[in-house]
């Protein structure tokens, strides 16, 4: 029922004192509950879309209403409806409290009972609204693109019904709902009795109580046979829905339908994703030269690289430890948490599985910082405790970022070095990247006695200094800046203001005169020891 509803009806005398100069926005909000409160902290009995009935006994003067309205502000409730009787009118400390918070406020009069109130919301609730909103919820079904979240009818629900419907990932990261999302350990807490449940075969909807609230979990249905359950939608309805009449549960079908449409659409996203996870590795795994990569990936997953002939700027994650399909969505998932270790969308994560290895390719706009390592450790830390067995560890490798094809081979090779240094951490998740790479080869420079370190530089870069002195060049200066740039082509060309074309040519001259491939991680580790030491 919405709450203009309430003060359009004559009998009841009820009068808007604060709100009107929000107009549609304030009258248009639905009202799912009528408690009678007279605490002065009631928050725990609040779980939103209340009005709120006060007989005002909790207030004795200016400066009571700021904390009791702040509480309802906060808890989301609809409005808050003051009784005039115990004196005789509204307290002017209540509607300054009430317009700070924009909290709507209702007066009742001496001469209307908060029985007639609460009966007629409960009288009107169930029968003029669900009729109508399974036409509309329908309407959207058929409407909604491939592509489009069901926020909107989520938001639908929650206006028109009082209805708070989220719908969760199985690791408790909210996909579609209200905002803010639930805190992070009652969404885990929903999450672990969803997968316990489904892992005992109980059937659905499952009801929970979490905190002192029940709740209702429905799975939505999604492709046979997903690569981990962890992969899994639920639907949280905070309410018990077994006892809903038929025409709510009717309701509720249909928006599990829509929200079904809603995950296989993301689930062929998804497999584009991987589809361009393993092409690419194919690709950069193969012969096929660096300026060719980018036109054969335009067969494969074209909607995702948006149809163009360019390379996406893309960062890889490779690990290991735990069941591949369970270890790649736990990555996915970890990667696009709010405020996590990237910002990334989950269609910015492309993963795969190879071997007992899980293998991601994040594709990050510019300018788009990396990977942040202690992020994704303290977030796969949390999720291997919770989601994962007592006995599994997770290795986790990070590349450097790469924005051109030629750089990509490296950066997957940059990423499974990493890999092995993490395995030798004693933590039960560890994530390295580039600068642990680095780290872990100049850490050992000091045990190595000063003959040897001089040795070890003058075999690698003896015939460089050689020919810097009999040429006037600076091929030292220029594998030193390649190296500081992560031997990126575009940052070190930037850098030494020189042609892409000319920094190849440099670079390739540095391998004929050293006979190594600088393409390979432990060539450059080996050369950047080497300019520490001498």
């Amino acid at each position: 029922m919405r709450l203009r509803e309430l003060l359009d009806t004559d009998e009841l005398g009820l009068l808007l004192l604060v709100g009107a100069d929000a107009g549609d926005e304030v009258l248009d909000r639905a009202v799912r509950a009528v408690p009678v409160i007279d605490l002065a902290d009631p928050g725990r009995f609040l779980s939103g879309g209340e009005l709120v009935l006060t007989g005002l006994a909790w207030w004795r003067g200016d400066g009571d209403a700021e904390p009791f309205v702040r509480v309802l502000a906060r808890a989301g409730v609809t409005a808050l409806a003051a009784g005039e009787v115990e004196h005789r009118l509204v307290p002017h400390d209540l509607v300054r409290a009430c317009r700070r918070h924009g909290l709507p406020l209702v007066a009742v009069p001496p001469e209307t009972s908060f029985a007639a109130v609460t009966e007629r919301v409960l009288r009107r609730l169930h029968r003029r609204e669900v009729g109508s909103l399974a036409a509309v919820v329908e309407r959207h079904r058929r409407l909604l693109s491939d592509r489009a979240a069901p926020d909107s009818v989520l938001e639908l629900l929650r206006h028109s019904l009082g209805l708070q419907v989220r719908v969760l990932s199985a690791t408790g990261r909210q996909i579609a709902g209200a905002h803010p999302p639930p805190h992070p350990r009652t969404a885990a807490a929903l999450a672990a009795r969803y997968l316990a449940a489904r892992r005992a075969g109980v059937r659905a909807p499952h009801r929970v109580t979490v905190g002192d609230r029940p709740y209702s979990l429905l799975p939505v249905e999604g492709p046979a046979g997903p690569a981990s359950e962890l992969g899994d939608w639920l639907v949280v309805v905070e309410a018990d829905v077994s006892r809903w009449p038929a025409a709510d549960a009717e309701l509720l079908d249909r928006v599990g339908e829509l929200l079904a449409d809603a995950r296989r659409a993301h689930e062929e996203a998804k497999a584009a994703l991987r589809d361009l996870a393993g092409r690419s590795l194919e690709l950069v795994r193969g012969d096929v030269p660096a300026e060719e990569i980018p036109l054969r990936l335009r067969s494969t997953a074209q909607s995702v690289v948006s149809g163009v002939g360019h390379w996406p700027r893309c960062q890889y994650v490779v690990a290991d430890g735990a069941p591949a399909g369970a270890l790649r969505v736990l990555l996915e998932e970890a990667l696009v948490e709010p405020d996590g270790p990237v910002p990334v969308s989950p269609l910015d994560v492309a993963a795969t599985v190879e071997g007992d290895r899980a293998v991601l390719m994040v594709l990050m706009p510019e300018p788009a910082p990396g990977v942040d390592c202690a992020a994704l450790q303290r977030r796969l830390a949390a999720a291997l405790a919770r989601w994962l067995g007592p006995a599994e560890a997770v290795s986790v490798g990070v590349s450097s970022p790469v924005g051109d094809p030629g750089n990509a081979r490296r950066a997957l090779d940059e990423a499974h070095d990493a890999l092995r240094v993490a395995r030798e951490a004693p933590d039960r998740v560890a994530v390295r990247g580039p600068g642990d790479l680095t780290a872990h080869v100049l850490s050992l420079l000091p045990l190595i006695p000063a003959d040897a370190r001089r040795a070890f530089a003058a075999r690698h870069l003896g015939p460089l200094r050689d020919h810097d002195r009999l040429h006037r060049t600076d091929l030292l200066g220029t594998l030193d800046a390649f190296l500081a740039c992560d031997a990126s082509w575009t940052r070190t060309a930037a850098r030494l203001h020189l042609h892409v074309n000319s920094l190849r040519h440099r670079i390739t001259r540095i391998e004929r005169l050293t006979g190594t491939d600088l393409n390979r991680l432990e060539t450059r580790l080996d050369f950047l020891a080497a300019l520490r030491a001498g």
